[in-house]
């Protein structure tokens, strides 16, 4: 939580767009009240996730920022760094193409989009990895598209490419769709990627400052062939297991299980939907499935063999967090709105539900759950989006009593990034 002070200086709004419905060009956007940029708070590695500058806070990515105008170019990524209060706009990093991704055959990308966060190369300082559009020409494989930027007590650095080696590969799909995790129990962050037709390519880390994994081996056989994360230790065997889905959009799922040899072993076949979150919502002693649809959620609680149940509720985009720091999951559903179901002993039901209202109209997604603000509890993280010009993020703390009535500890615009 912040200090009335505190909370003041980091309110950021962004003005809409004005002007004649009729004229030929739109007004740009005007930033108001953005705070001067602060420097990076310098650190010395920490465990903590998602902190790029290593001073154990975690730390905001934002990705599809506000434009100065309607159509104009992704300005790139925005960070926003944490403190022990919470996440301090004003200490803000922006990550654009032009200044920190890496050339490929001579030409800078025009995507840079965030994909997946962890410490690659094992210095304490979470690393960034973002996918790009490389020149392609449809012939043969295509090249890689991702790149990774290290974290160092600056912040987050030049992207450099990942090496995906040729044996790690399989036919000529886009190797993507990365996903972290310590499949092999060796303590170092690994990444898993989409090969092509229930392939998956697996590289182990430690990673090089080059980008490069420690070993890769042939594709992995997979009952999907898109990785979805986060990963989690979902039997609490020491190794991490993460969800493939069969296709994009509406497709079943499974539970693919990591072991020395990596995530090679197939747990539990989830039912059709379109998004998945793993937490602990309160049945067995293992790590239980929520399958989001249009209609209901589909439950699978103590994987990998998992006892069956439904939660009848709108909302197909999950998210799993302990708000109350009980040690059980809260489900947060979106879509239609945000709803968040608290876990018990019992499992999730619709008793005690929290409906969480933005501070802003418009449609409203997770940005991220996680502990900003360092009192053990998981914070939640949303955007409202207004069209391209206009944005709202707020950081909902977590609570003894969870997040009812929770009011946001922070609220800025990603237009702050328009004054950098």
């Amino acid at each position: 939580m912040c200090t009335a002070a505190l909370c003041g200086s980091l309110l950021l709004a962004a003005c809409g767009p004005g002007g004649d419905a009729g004229a030929a060009r739109p007004t740009p956007v005007r930033v108001a009240d953005a705070p001067a940029e602060l420097p990076i708070p310098g650190g010395k590695g920490s465990r903590t996730p998602d902190d790029f500058n290593g001073d154990g806070h975690r730390d905001l990515v934002l990705d599809a920022l506000v434009k100065a105008q309607s159509h104009a170019d992704d300005a790139g990524i925005g960070v926003v760094y944490g403190s022990a209060h919470g996440l301090t706009p004003g200490a803000r990093q922006l990550l654009s193409p032009a200044r920190y991704a890496t050339r490929t055959k001579g030409r800078l990308p025009a995507v840079f989009d965030a994909e997946a966060s962890c410490d690659l190369d094992k210095d304490g300082f979470t690393d960034l990895i973002v996918s790009t559009d490389p020149p392609y020409d449809g012939q043969g494989r295509p090249p890689v598209p991702l790149q990774v930027l290290f974290g160092s007590p600056g912040g987050l650095t030049r992207a450099v490419e990942l090496t995906v080696p040729a044996v790690a590969r399989f036919g000529n799909d886009w190797p993507d769709r990365p996903v972290c995790g310590d499949f092999d129990g060796d303590g170092a962050q690994d990444l898993v990627l989409h090969a092509s037709r229930e392939q998956l390519s697996y590289l182990r880390g430690p990673f090089s400052r080059k980008g490069a994994p420690r070993a890769a081996g042939a594709p992995v056989p997979s009952p999907g062939e898109v990785p979805t994360g986060p990963a989690a230790d979902v039997n609490r065997d020491g190794f991490d297991d993460l969800v493939v889905r069969t296709a994009e959009g509406v497709s079943k799922a499974s539970v693919v299980l990591g072991g020395p040899a990596g995530p090679t072993r197939t747990g539990t076949v989830l039912p059709e939907g379109i998004d998945v979150a793993l937490g602990r919502f309160g049945r067995g002693t293992a790590l239980d499935a929520a399958v989001g649809t249009l209609d209901e959620t589909s439950l699978r609680y103590d994987l990998p063999t998992a006892t069956r149940a439904t939660l009848r509720s709108p909302g197909s985009l999950l998210d799993a967090a302990d708000f109350d720091g009980d040690g059980l999951s809260e489900l947060v559903a979106g879509g239609s709105g945000l709803r968040v179901f608290r876990g018990s002993t019992t499992g999730l039901s619709k008793a005690g539900m929290v409906t969480v209202k933005p501070p802003a109209r418009g449609t409203t997604r997770v940005l991220a759950v996680g502990d900003f603000d360092g009192d053990g509890r998981a914070d939640l993280a949303v955007r409202t989006y207004r069209g391209e010009t206009q944005d709202t993020v707020a950081v909902y703390p977590g609570a003894k009593k969870g997040l009812v009535g929770a009011e946001p500890a922070v609220t800025f615009s990603s237009s702050e990034f328009l004054a950098d």
